[in-house]
This record gives C-alpha cells, sequence and structure tokens, in this order.
C-alpha cells in the first residue's frame, strides 16, 4: 500500500507544496520561518513520516499565513495518504518531557476535525516564529487531516520547551494512530467507514 501524498496550495498569501509519506523518509522542510522549519523536522523524525515543505510567504507580515497554511496543506496530505483508513490504529496518545516542560496528546483519525489546544504559552517571537500560532498549526492541521487533537501543554518554564513538547507530542501520538494494526481487518469504526 502506498501511503503518499502530494498537496500544492496557492493562495494571495502564500505558495505551499507538501509531500508526505507515511511509512517513512527524509525530512526536507524550507518555510522561511527558522524555528517553525526545527519544529516540522521534529514533527517528521517523532511521527516516523516522511515530510517535504516547501512554502513562500507573506513574511514580510509576519509568520501567521505561512504556518497556518502548511498546516492546513500537512493535514490534507496526511488525510490523503491514509486512504480509506483500512487497518490503521486509529487513536494515539502521547507524554513527552522536555527538560522542565510536558506536553500531552490525544488524538483520533475520525474524519471529524477539532483540535482541543490547552496551556499557557507565553506571547513572544522565537526566530520569527510567534508562539500563539503553535495552537493555530495544530488546528490548521486538525482541519485538514478530519482528525481530533487534544494537546495539553502541562507545565514548564523556558518557551521553546513548551512548544517543543507540544510538537513532540503529537508527532508521538501521530505515530500511533497512523502505523498498521495487524488484527484490524478493516476500517477501525463499528460505521465502517471514517470519512466523516
Amino acid at each position: 500500500m502506498n501511503r503518499t501524498a502530494t498537496v500544492e496550495r496557492i493562495t494571495g498569501e502564500t505558495r505551499i507544496e507538501v509531500t508526505v509519506d507515511l511509512d517513512g523518509g527524509d525530512s526536507l522542510v524550507t518555510t522561511g520561518v527558522g524555528f517553525f522549519d526545527h519544529m516540522l523536522d521534529l514533527l517528521s523524525r517523532h511521527a516516523n513520516i516522511g515530510l517535504a515543505v516547501k512554502a513562500d510567504g507573506d513574511l514580510e507580515t509576519g509568520s501567521h499565513h505561512t504556518v497556518e497554511d502548511v498546516g492546513i496543506v500537512i493535514g490534507q496530505a496526511i488525510d490523503r495518504s491514509l486512504g480509506d483508513r483500512s487497518g490503521i490504529r486509529r487513536y494515539g496518545s502521547a507524554i513527552v518531557p522536555m527538560d522542565e516542560a510536558a506536553a500531552s496528546c490525544a488524538l483520533d483519525i475520525s474524519g471529524r476535525p477539532l483540535c482541543v489546544f490547552r496551556g499557557e504559552i507565553p506571547n513572544t517571537t522565537i526566530a520569527n516564529f510567534e508562539t500563539e500560532l503553535a495552537e493555530e498549526f495544530f488546528r490548521a492541521v486538525a482541519n485538514g487531516a478530519r482528525m481530533t487533537i487534544h494537546i495539553d501543554v502541562m507545565y514548564g518554564s523556558n518557551v521553546h520547551h513548551l512548544i517543543e513538547a507540544s510538537f513532540k507530542a503529537f508527532a508521538r501520538a501521530l505515530r500511533v494512530a497512523i502505523s498498521i494494526d495487524p488484527d484490524e481487518k478493516g476500517v477501525p469504526s463499528t460505521k465502517g467507514t471514517l470519512s466523516s
């Protein structure tokens, strides 16, 4: 089964191209936002997915449009890569410590987009990444991938660590949810579909 997809999105604010391989591969990320590139690299590594992202955005207005649109397109690429979702575990969860910080993520590849993001992250900028955009990214992924994501940034004092813990927790939960369950003979739902 080929679990890959390439999705392109072109608007008046951004031009994004994303390729996802759910069964592994390299990370090649260029968004123009250094901290965001770092977060996407570790997303690829900890989710064990191949991820290529090329983004050109209106960074002179800030990184909001780029981060949100990349989230949408990554979500859409994950959605397409999953096909009809046959054989996947569907659910995943993880708690990740990052030095003094910790975050948890539980997700359901449900066909129903929802993002619940809890935690107090101080508003600041790290390498051109406005920290409030962490939540916007996960909301965009949830909408694009049609999945339910619950992230709880539980505690911590270093803003970099707070955000990194949330990305790693999401990645580790995603790694489980997209993995193939050898005991699952079809779509993991009593409805027989996870398309809506």
